[in-house]
């Protein structure tokens, strides 16, 4: 009898240690912005009804950026699940670094994704990557403080108009700057924002001879006026802000205006987390009357690495967290406010969803961004706030760096132009473009 026991508890004993060998664990890498950590809250779920464990490496853009592109282009197999957006997308899937997503459930509905971020995360008109929300950019501000100033926002602003009201709110003593804006070097930090905002100047990165811009008067003028503007109304420091260090200044009542991404609208207006979330009103970002405004398109997506021993679970997770199911989740427990924004038709056919304030403005933004026809003189690029070309992250990283200098004080927007003009055009032509 106790030989029998011992025998069926060994027998018991093996049969867990089986079942915990074979539970899968899925590595995921991800910025560290509001709605991904939200979404990190809500894994236990995924796990319970899947047995698939998760672990999150979270990240700063900048650094999730470069440790992404080092694991993906070196197979370092470090992560099953990337976040990477826009530019890296097409590029990545175009490489045969990342596994197509064109068996995605009938029930995902991969047809509700809105066709602009199905557009940009595709190559050849194969989906690489699934939008866990997406993005343009537009004007937050302070209905309170515009009215203390006498002013009317417009729907759709100019740059003068902004800067004129930057001012007027800007109250120093009460540690009030009129305007928030990204300073922080980065292609995809104060590089992205710069770029969009001289598309609304006239400038561009590259004729189409692929020669660099950076010397012309649209260019002097985008600077200069950034400079200009921040350095009357913006915060101490601005050179080092990126979106959340803005995000956080916003929340505590210390801008006036700020323009970044859509996706920050439901985070401004959070009562938990914003202390102006009575008083924030929204606007399309400024433009200067040439026809293009300064706002950008961009998805952070979920996109699995060519040669994980994980795909079959990594797209399950995928298909769980940029679902209609995880968006109603969201807000069964948080409510409509604070869904991820962007990403599916069918967010934006919901009156529930299109009665939050910001809902309208986000989609009139991402519409009104054409990633195919970016700039007011003929460019030889896809892109909005990025050209997608393999070689722009490195060679805009660096001009980043350069007028984040400028911003600094230590460096005229003159030296910042011409040393942008210099290595733009030096490593275009060691890439063969020139």
């Amino acid at each position: 009898m106790k030989t029998s026991i011992r025998v069926l508890m060994g027998a018991c004993a093996l049969g867990a240690l089986a079942t915990a060998a074979s539970a899968e664990t899925i590595t995921i890498a991800t910025v560290n912005n509001g709605d991904m950590i939200r979404m990190q809250g809500y894994t236990d779920q995924f796990t319970a009804k899947t047995g698939i464990d998760v672990e999150w490496v979270t990240l700063e853009e900048n650094v999730l950026r470069q440790r992404v592109t080092t694991d993906i282009s070196t197979k370092g197999g470090a992560f099953d699940i990337m976040t990477i957006g826009m530019y890296e997308t097409p590029i990545w899937g175009a490489n045969g670094w990342l596994v197509p997503l064109d068996d995605l459930s009938a029930e995902y509905d991969v047809d509700d994704i809105l066709p602009a971020m199905a557009g940009g995360l595709s190559h050849d008109g194969t989906l690489y990557a699934a939008p866990f929300y997406g993005e343009s950019s537009m004007i937050m501000y302070r209905t309170d403080l515009m009215e203390k100033a006498g002013l009317e926002m417009p729907a759709a602003p100019t740059w003068e108009f902004v800067r004129e009201a930057a001012a007027a709110m800007t109250d120093r003593d009460a540690d009030i700057n009129g305007i928030c804006l990204r300073g922080k070097a980065g292609w995809g930090e104060g590089g992205a924002f710069i770029t969009a905002m001289s598309n609304s100047f006239g400038a561009r990165w590259f004729d189409m001879d692929w020669n660099a811009q950076f010397d012309t008067e649209a260019w002097a003028n985008t600077l200069n006026f950034y400079v200009g503007m921040m350095n009357e109304s913006g915060p101490a420091g601005f050179a080092t802000n990126g979106f959340n260090e803005n995000l956080s200044l916003f929340q505590q009542g210390k801008c006036g205006m700020w323009i970044d991404a859509t996706v920050a609208a439901s985070f401004v207006t959070n009562p938990k987390e914003s202390t102006v979330a009575d008083s924030v009103g929204f606007a399309l970002a400024p433009d200067t009357g040439l026809g293009k405004r300064s706002n950008w398109l961009w998805a952070w997506a979920l996109a699995i690495p060519a040669g994980t021993q994980q795909e079959a679970a990594a797209k399950q997770f995928i298909e769980w967290a940029t679902s209609k199911d995880y968006i109603e989740l969201v807000a069964e427990n948080e409510g409509w406010a604070n869904v991820p924004p962007g990403a599916r038709t069918s967010l934006y056919e919901n009156p529930n969803y299109m009665d939050v304030p910001f809902a309208q403005m986000t989609l009139d933004s991402i519409l009104s961004a054409d990633p195919n026809n970016s700039t007011v003189e003929p460019s030889p690029y896809v892109g909005v706030q990025f050209a997608a070309i393999p070689e722009f992250a490195g060679i805009a990283t660096e001009v980043s760096q350069e007028f984040s200098a400028v911003y600094a004080g230590q460096q005229t927007v003159e030296e910042a132009l011409a040393k942008a003009q210099a290595l733009t055009n030096d490593a275009m032509e060691a890439a063969g473009y020139r």
